[in-house]
């Protein structure tokens, strides 16, 4: 019979050197909503096309790689670097992933205004991430940072912000709380797990005028069970640790692994658009 054959499906449609490379559908969802290449003025002209400078941002998260280890046949990584750094800081980013995620939203048929769930997770932290951004989790035995996020009920990406792990759930949950609510003033209902039960839920109630409803374990479970609502917020994890810059921190600055969620989720959204 020979040995098996690995599937290259990905490898085969139009546009596409490697499996994390957008193929020409992908990118025509994405492009529109990047910036324009600089013509004329001072400085020197871009050589690399938005489109080299997207895939090699996302090989980099798929593959896990360092900026360093990218392919030859990618842009150099100084220029990668370059505008992954630029786009993170300057809004481009979240202005990017917001437009994909409201378009998913409206292609679903769903409101303007979501229903949030709300959900932490905490990853293991490589040796480049420095002390002074990561910290020991307790209750789940890691080292590293803890990541905060806001889903809305299909589980697409509302917030996202990165934290030490020995961060308290109920005070890394303000800030994705609170950009939900700037975000999304119609917001009224989130839901949250036992992690987020106390004073949280009087100060989103009390600042936001938001009712946090905490979705608790029963006492007596010792199996699996998909709890209500909050498998929206453990099935985004799950599609977020496909990149692999992901499923552990690597990032020197918290707003790097923001960063990369956010292209995890821009990735899924273009492709899914796309089809």
């Amino acid at each position: 019979m020979g040995p098996a054959r690995a599937q290259a499906t990905r490898l085969r449609r139009p546009g596409r050197r490697y499996p994390a490379d957008l193929d020409d559908e992908e990118w025509a969802v994405l492009a529109p909503l990047l910036p324009p290449l600089r013509t004329g003025g001072r400085g020197r002209p871009p050589v690399h096309s938005r489109r080299a400078i997207v895939n090699a941002i996302v090989y980099a998260g798929r593959a896990g790689c360092a900026w360093r280890y990218l392919p030859e046949d990618f842009p150099p990584w100084q220029t990668v670097y370059g505008y992954f750094a630029a786009w993170r800081d300057d809004g481009t980013l979240q202005r990017v992933h917001d437009q994909l995620r409201d378009a998913a939203r409206t292609a679903a048929g769903r409101n303007i205004t979501p229903t949030a769930v709300i959900d932490p997770q905490s990853v293991r932290a490589a040796d480049t991430v420095p002390g002074a951004s990561r910290g020991w989790d307790n209750a789940k035995k890691v080292t590293g940072r803890k990541r905060h996020i806001a889903v809305d009920t299909a589980g697409l990406l509302l917030g996202v912000v990165v934290t030490a792990a020995s961060t308290q759930d109920r005070d890394g949950a303000k800030p994705p709380l609170w950009n939900l609510r700037r975000v999304f003033p119609g917001v009224k209902l989130t839901w949250a797990d036992g992690g987020y039960a106390g004073k949280l839920v009087t100060w989103a109630r009390t600042s936001l005028h938001l009712t946090l409803q905490i979705v608790r374990r029963p006492d007596d479970l010792h199996t699996f069970q998909v709890l209500p609502r909050r498998w929206a917020a453990g099935r985004t994890f799950a599609w977020i640790s496909t990149h692999r810059r992901c499923a552990r921190d690597y990032e020197r600055l918290p707003a790097s692994h923001e960063a990369m969620v956010l292209w995890a989720m821009i990735a899924l959204m273009s492709q899914r658009l796309a089809q």
